[in-house]
């Protein structure tokens, strides 16, 4: 009889030692296979996806073999581990053990969007609606209710976003993207602001924000951005017309078709700066942190006035008579090269492109009536 335990023990021991040693095998082949890939191919995981699931799928799909050991590798190692949502890169050659890798890591694809300085609220939405990977929920809705379904109602939409490259993954909505720029403009705004200098001339962050707009939009190389910030303020100061060309493009709306007209000068519209005294109600663009530094560090001087040399920089003047001069010289006498921002070094990506320049309205002598082409920086704009 107690030969008969002592056998079957024996047996049963043997018989387990097999069992783990098969279990040991049949994992290590699974874990170690290649997936089944003719090319590289993105697995999607979407949100409450767990394991059990996905190896399922990619078993039913005939990406992987052995599912069963895969699940129960998982659980006895990996208990506990989230799976992150995403879409993962699974490449040829890339095993079922380094696909759960990339799922312990979270290593999900990620996609981009870059929003450019000076692009306008329209430009933003533009570029959100054409990004494949973004989540479309905003379609139809007027700025206004975009606003309101980003938290925000009530305020004007222009310039409230940070220009940037922003990364997400697959499944972010173009709610959640404009609340991640939104709140970057407030971040940046705020840190800025706390390092203003002690004469900056505003009440309020926002009209900092508006003034920013107005030297983003003007600004064709970069290190002037202080002059024409400091140009700005000085004309604010002595109560002058800020005469900004921009502006006046941005009132006309879809009407602006590439050319200012001296019609145009005259319109009566709240951003009409030739004919109203102060900022615009609004920002006009989108800015960068360099901008909001530049309006509220303005560069001291004593200029007034600046007019474009076409090579993306600007002539600056204290007086109407050297101003009228450099018009002369560089506005009435435009080479076949004029520009109104330096050339870029390399053609940029289409969607990546802010509105391209457009020519300037011609100067005019200052004995013209009116003349407010010659007593305003002129923005080809």
């Amino acid at each position: 009889m107690i030969r008969k335990l002592v056998l079957l023990l024996q047996i049963g021991l043997v018989s387990a030692g097999l069992l783990l040693g098969f279990s040991a095998w049949k994992l290590d082949s699974a874990l170690k296979q290649p997936l089944n890939l003719p090319q590289e191919q993105l697995l999607d995981v979407p949100a409450g996806a767990t394991p059990t699931g996905t190896f399922n799928r990619l078993e039913a799909e005939g990406v992987l073999d052995d599912a069963f050991w895969l699940r129960l590798y998982w659980r006895f190692n990996l208990d506990g581990q989230p799976l992150h949502s995403g879409e993962y890169r699974m490449t040829p050659g890339l095993t079922a053990q380094g696909l759960i890798g990339l799922w312990q890591r979270g290593e999900v694809v990620q996609y981009s969007l870059t929003l450019v300085e000076g692009w306008n609220f329209r430009q933003v939405r533009s570029a959100l609606a054409k990004h494949e990977k973004i989540v479309q929920t905003l379609s139809g809705l007027t700025d206004s209710e975009v606003m309101d379904k980003l938290g925000h109602p009530g305020v004007f939409p222009e310039g409230r976003f940070f220009p940037d490259t922003y990364r997400f993954v697959r499944g972010m909505t173009d709610v959640e993207f404009l609340k991640k720029a939104y709140n970057r403009l407030d971040d940046v705004l705020a840190q800025e602001w706390s390092k203003r200098a002690a004469d900056a001339p505003y009440t309020d962050p926002y009209q900092a924000l508006i003034m920013a707009s107005l030297v983003e939009k003007e600004t064709g190389v970069p290190e002037e951005r202080g002059q024409i910030a400091g140009v700005f303020v000085r004309r604010m100061k002595i109560g002058m017309l800020l005469q900004t060309d921009p502006t006046v493009i941005y009132g006309l709306g879809e009407r602006y078709n590439g050319k200012l007209t001296r019609a145009h000068l005259k319109e009566a519209n709240p951003y009409n700066t030739y004919m109203v005294a102060g900022l615009p109600p609004t920002p006009i663009a989108m800015v960068g942190r360099e901008a909001i530094h530049a309006a509220l560090n303005p560069v001291p001087g004593s200029s007034l006035y600046f007019v474009a040399r076409g090579d993306g920089s600007h002539i600056f003047s204290d007086d109407l008579d050297a101003h009228n001069a450099a018009v002369r010289e560089f506005q009435l006498k435009r080479r076949a090269d004029y520009r109104s921002s330096p050339a870029p070094a390399v053609k940029p990506a289409q969607d990546a492109t802010p509105a391209a320049d457009v020519p300037a309205p011609a100067p005019v002598e200052p004995s013209a009536e009116p003349a407010p082409d010659t007593a305003a920086p002129q923005s080809p704009q």
